[in-house]
């Protein structure tokens, strides 16, 4: 990879965590070169003023990134990664967040990333995503879509098809359509499988089902998902990696496509998959 021109910087929100890490990325990308933008947000929560070569009150949607360089946790990288979808712009992350699985180093390798962003040191992954259509805005989740009863409403009532096949289902709290990236995570608290990236399948599972029949199931990428919400009366919320985008009313249907290279994920040569599941959660069995 070579050297960037035009960095885009994001964090979470916890500024007083990242705010000294992110003068410093600035310093040092502006010191070689490269112009960096930042919105609106980014400029409140860190004190930014203007400078040569800094952006201020950016919009990330805007064209021109050529990387977007994260500060936060998983939740902050998925938001990037969300952002700069089919734009072919890679996401390279600093993990300052607790587990940090799609991370390409960890915080206390500052000087490490910045030089690994300077000079293109990174392999890029292309990662899928998950799309949904409703009211004929596409929205996207690179973990999951995700479809949850509301607070104080009765348990929903959930099925999912593929094609004219009704495969399952259950009363339950909720269902989660899952990528092999987000297979980690709200699909494993479900006791679905962990899907390794690259895998040519996507994962439906329930939230605490009613019964004790239900199975995860793992999609093939070329099939869409139909999800029914099968009350008579009550919406159940749907959520693309865990924010709440619209509602699936009562009988209402929603499709789910598999959207194969929709993301550049930047990791460090070499970087596996299987090391990455061990680091950060674990032997599987033992």
């Amino acid at each position: 990879m070579k050297r960037p021109g035009v960095v885009t910087i994001l964090t979470h929100q916890a500024a007083e965590e990242t705010t000294t890490g992110v003068h410093k990325v600035i310093d040092e990308l502006l010191a070689a070169g490269v112009q960096v933008r930042v919105d609106a947000e980014e400029v409140e929560k860190h004190g930014l003023a203007p400078r040569d070569g800094l952006t201020l009150d950016a919009d990330p949607d805007e064209d021109g990134t050529e990387v977007a360089v994260v500060l936060g946790g998983d939740g902050t990288m998925l938001r990037a990664m969300r952002t700069f979808a089919g734009r072919r712009v890679p996401v390279f992350s600093f993990n300052f967040g607790a587990i940090g699985f799609l991370a390409t180093v960890e915080r206390d390798e500052l000087d490490e990333g910045i030089r690994r962003v300077l000079e293109g040191d990174y392999e890029l992954i292309h990662m899928p995503a998950l799309a949904i259509e409703p009211g004929g805005e596409e929205h996207l989740g690179v973990n999951d879509i995700s479809f949850h009863r509301r607070a104080n409403n009765r348990v929903a009532e959930l099925a999912y098809s593929v094609g004219p096949d009704q495969l399952g289902s259950v009363r339950c709290d909720g269902l989660v359509v899952s990528t092999p990236v987000g297979s980690t995570g709200y699909n494993l608290a479900n006791g679905g499988p962990v899907l390794a990236w690259g895998v040519q399948g996507y994962v439906v599972s329930f939230i605490a089902p009613h019964t004790l029949t239900a199975r995860a199931l793992v999609v093939a990428t070329d099939a869409v998902l139909t999800v029914q919400n099968g009350s008579e009366t009550e919406p159940v919320d749907v959520t693309t990696d865990g924010r709440i985008v619209c509602a699936l009313e009562p009988q209402a249907e929603m499709d789910i496509r598999f959207e194969p290279d929709k993301v550049l994920l930047a990791q460090r040569p070499g970087s596996n998959f299987y090391h990455r599941l061990r680091e950060k959660f674990g032997r599987l069995a033992s």
